[in-house]
């Protein structure tokens, strides 16, 4: 039986992940609570080395524009053009309201929408975590020579998180985002693939607030996550990080890097 204490912690713990925003990318919430390990290329740095060596950029899915800040911030040179694109309107803002300072007009195009730009408008295109790279869109925007520079979600990602909740999951969903069926997609829209580095990345889950904060944050990973449609699974999870410690995962990523011929 667990004890009375144990059963207010829960609901406790669970109430922080309930009450904490949602949008945005901003993880810093999670300080103490979670990790992840980072990928060994350090995205944020390549983007802000690429962003200092073009004129016009394009930042594709920019969420709540903190990545293209940290990297606009950090970059040798600013860009003559920034533009980036959001679908989810809490974030359209949130992006706005940071990166309007910097010059950057941010545009709201839902992330299964064609891009509302002319051919060949820019030399960079990058992105962190693309729901779904869109590539004939992405070879489209980009000029003879531009490169993609982009850190995408691997494959079965965060996964034993996932079944923890919704139980083995079918193949074609564990390697829907594999690097190398991207490969071949960005080769048939015509790209050349310059770069293509995978990892997989320990995470650990120290409480189960910090669970319910990223599975309301990260909604496609249990979609229609609740906490009360949830609240069985929840307690057992609550009560086994309890008793053995933090919940492990891995997330998965990849760097892609691609070049529109010159031709």
């Amino acid at each position: 039986m667990p004890h009375p204490h144990d059963h207010r912690r829960f609901e406790d713990l669970v109430a922080e992940g309930v009450s904490v925003p949602t949008e945005g990318w901003d993880f810093s919430w999670f300080e103490g609570r979670a990790s992840e390990a980072r990928p060994s290329w350090g995205y944020a740095q390549l983007m802000a080395a690429r962003i200092g060596r073009a004129a016009a950029v394009l930042d594709v899915q920019t969420g709540g524009g903190e990545v293209l800040d940290f990297a606009l911030g950090a970059a040798r040179k600013a860009p003559q053009v920034v533009v980036a694109t959001e679908g989810w309107p809490p974030n359209v803002a949130k992006a706005t309201a940071l990166l309007r300072p910097r010059g950057v007009a941010v545009v709201a195009v839902p992330e299964d929408a064609l891009l509302p730009f002319a051919d060949g408008a820019f030399d960079l295109v990058v992105s962190r975590h693309p729901v779904r790279p869109h590539w004939t869109e992405i070879a489209r925007v980009l000029g003879p020579g531009g490169t993609y520079v982009a850190q995408h979600v691997g494959p079965s990602s965060v996964y034993e998180l996932v079944e923890y909740f919704l139980g083995p999951q079918p193949e074609e969903h564990r390697n829907a985002r594999h690097p190398e069926r991207e490969r071949a997609d960005a080769e048939a829209a015509g790209l050349e693939i310059v770069d293509l580095r995978a990892e997989r990345l320990r995470m650990e889950f120290h409480d189960i607030g910090a669970v319910v904060h990223f599975l309301r944050k990260v909604i496609w990973m249990v979609p229609g996550f609740t906490v009360e449609a949830y609240d069985s699974p929840l307690r057992s999870l609550h009560e086994l990080i309890e008793s053995q410690g933090p919940f492990v995962a891995h997330s998965s990523r990849h760097l892609f890097e691609a070049r529109k011929p010159v031709r």
